[in-house]
């Protein structure tokens, strides 16, 4: 018995270490485009958020272009209206590495209507849709495996004048940290488009969900293949297991290996030729397991491996480099390709075929530096305050991609720190309604600030005296009130300022007014209340802020002390005349006694029992 009990408790300790070590589920966040409600779709029964506070667009009924896209209802799309930039912003999202893949869509009762768009992630450009998109199951999406390190991600869809954006769903699936790693330039400044995967020797589509796949491998799709060309190989499969499949950091999944196609005696050499973008840079992944029956051991098959013509793999021995047959093997090379073709060949050496399971290709893009987070707020905290109209966009971040800038806004890269900043805003005639908020200030490498021409009221921003590398400052035909700020006169390099067309008061800061002799040009016109430079009125004796505001208290002392005299002399009125009503109607007393003995005795003579003497009627009270 104790030894049972000794045993079962090893059992059970060495259970909970194993599950306590186990590897936790990745993060996942799919969300179906424009569902109200969170939904899940079969064969797997995946589950997909609603798509509810991440953006602006209009929901709608969704035709999907192809049978691989989910099986959903709805999508989103983006009219010119809501601007030519349109942002998924999601939140909470844990420092990591993700896949990141959007679907595209076709409004319901629309699907002639075609739209051509760009997909940016995090600033960079990761797809742009070409004519045709939609009859392609390869182009129905965008995908790309991306570091995520600020706690949330953005998703762009930019406008390039050739229909609304229309986004059916998004997922952003994490995935091993050292995930497709191609050598020295891997890493966080790194994104991999994923511009193809195939599966050879099938003819059925698949996902890793339906291979069964390791959650940490994202939910690959795989296009299938089933030959190269006619006559050009042979189909092989198997049910047998494969090991080394589902590993790190990667995670196949291991039927992906159960397929392959063998090249042929009439066409020994297997090659597949793609469409890439030119001039870019590429990582090519090569998988393989020996599943041929015919092929007993190491030695038996070996083939050279060729990327547009250049050996890039000799003697490849799938037996020989896995360890055995019916083990996965996997070969990664990037290469520089500079035309708009991508051939990968497999010249047998020895047994005459070449044999391959599946390939994947990336495009490697260099991530996108970003605009400064504290100017990315002040710039949306400058939209919110001057109620910037949709058509502007002002979504995700204001410099990157650098081929979708915000309009009205310039930008700079500072290469020392890395980061874009804004060092202009030209916003002039938009019809801009709002007041200048004091984040503007937080701008720091503001150069130049056109605001003329509009409907902006309130005050000028002190904080703006703190944005020394401003030149120039137009803030002309508004409607701004109130003094011209001290601090102004404290920005030396200075040398335009226009303030005409306003409702501004008050003294011109003198030091604004001595800069005019060092040749800087100011415009103060055309505001009534301005004065204390040549050209505007003579001020009266000038009030600092503090005389200002002891003025105004004793003026409010004034009115207090008014009221209370006020209350205090209607109360005297009022005492007065009630005293008078006393007095009056004691002077007519006699009047009242005589009518009241009148009326006693006339009731005296009606009731004669009521004349008794004192004696008859007891005691007076009144003694």
């Amino acid at each position: 018995m104790l030894r049972f009990t000794l045993l079962w408790l090893l059992v059970f300790l060495f259970a909970s270490i194993s599950s306590s070590s186990a590897r936790p589920a990745p993060y996942a966040m799919r969300i179906s485009c424009g569902a109200r409600q969170n939904i899940r779709t079969p064969p797997t029964y995946t589950r997909w958020y609603k798509d509810f506070a991440y953006t602006g667009g209009i929901p709608a009924n969704a035709t999907a272009p192809s049978h691989i896209t989910p099986p959903l209802k709805t999508l989103r799309y983006f009219p010119l209206s809501e601007g030519p930039e349109n942002c998924y912003i999601i939140n909470r999202v844990p420092k990591g590495h993700y896949s990141v893949r959007i679907f595209f869509g076709l409004v319901e009762h629309e699907i002639d209507n075609e739209p051509l768009f760009e997909v940016s992630v995090e600033g960079t450009i990761i797809h742009s849709l070409k004519s045709g998109w939609s009859k392609n199951d390869e182009q129905v999406f965008a995908e790309a495996l991306i570091f995520l390190l600020d706690g949330s991600v953005s998703i762009c869809f930019h406008s390039t004048g050739h229909g609304d954006p229309t986004i059916i769903s998004i997922e952003i699936l994490q995935i091993d940290e050292r995930a497709y790693y191609f050598g020295p330039e891997w890493g966080r400044g790194v994104i991999l488009k994923t511009t193809s995967r195939l599966t050879c020797g099938t003819s059925k589509p698949k996902f890793d969900e339906d291979y069964s796949g390791d959650h940490w491998g994202g939910d690959r799709f795989w296009h299938p293949i089933r030959t190269f060309g006619k006559n050009a190989d042979a189909p092989r499969s198997t049910e047998s297991g494969i090991k080394k499949a589902s590993t790190l950091p990667n995670f196949y999944p291991e039927a992906l290996y159960q397929s392959a196609v063998v090249s042929t005696d009439s066409k020994p050499d297997l090659a597949y030729t793609m469409d890439v973008d030119p001039n870019k840079n590429y990582s090519i992944w090569l998988h393989f397991a020996e599943i041929d029956a015919t092929i007993t051991g190491a030695g038996k098959r070996e083939f050279d491996v060729l990327i547009n013509g250049e050996t890039e793999f000799e003697n490849v021995d799938v037996v020989g480099m896995s360890g055995d047959r019916y083990t996965a093997l996997v070969l990664n090379k990037t290469v520089a390709l500079s035309g708009r073709t991508l051939t990968i060949t497999l010249h047998p050496k020895k047994g005459n075929h070449a044999i391959l399971t599946a390939i994947e290709v990336f495009q490697v893009i260099v991530a996108e530096s970003k605009t400064s987070p504290e100017e990315v707020r002040a710039l949306q905290a400058l939209k919110k305050s001057l109620g910037l109209p949709n058509r502007f966009g002002w979504n995700g971040d204001p410099c990157v991609p650098k081929e979708h800038p915000w309009s009205g806004a310039d930008c700079h890269f500072d290469k020392s720190g890395g980061k874009w900043f804004i060092d202009g805003l030209g916003l002039d005639n938009q019809g801009l309604r709002g007041s200048l908020p004091n984040e503007i200030s937080k701008l720091h490498h503001l150069q130049s600030i056109n605001l003329s021409g509009n409907s902006i009221h309130g005050a000028i921003p002190s904080s703006l005296g703190t944005v020394t590398s401003l030149e120039i400052l137009d803030l002309s035909y508004n409607f701004l009130n109130g003094s011209i700020p001290e601090s102004l006169g404290k920005l030396t390099a200075l040398r335009r300022l226009n303030l005409n067309g306003n409702s501004l008061s008050g003294r011109v800061p003198s030091a604004l007014g001595g800069r005019l002799l060092n040749g800087a040009s100011f415009n103060f016109t055309d505001n009534h209340g301005l004065c204390g430079i040549p050209g505007l009125p003579k001020c009266g004796p000038h009030l600092s802020a503090g005389a200002k505001v002891g003025i105004a208290f004793a003026v409010f002392l004034c009115l207090v002390l008014l009221v209370i005299c006020s209350i205090c002399w209607w109360k005297r009125q009022q005492n007065i005349l009630r005293a008078q009503q006393i007095a009056a109607a004691s002077r007519s007393a006699p009047y009242a006694k005589a009518r009241t003995q009148s009326s006693h005795d006339i009731q005296m003579s009606r009731n004669p029992s009521r004349g008794r003497t004192a004696s008859e009627n007891g005691p007076s009270l009144l003694s």
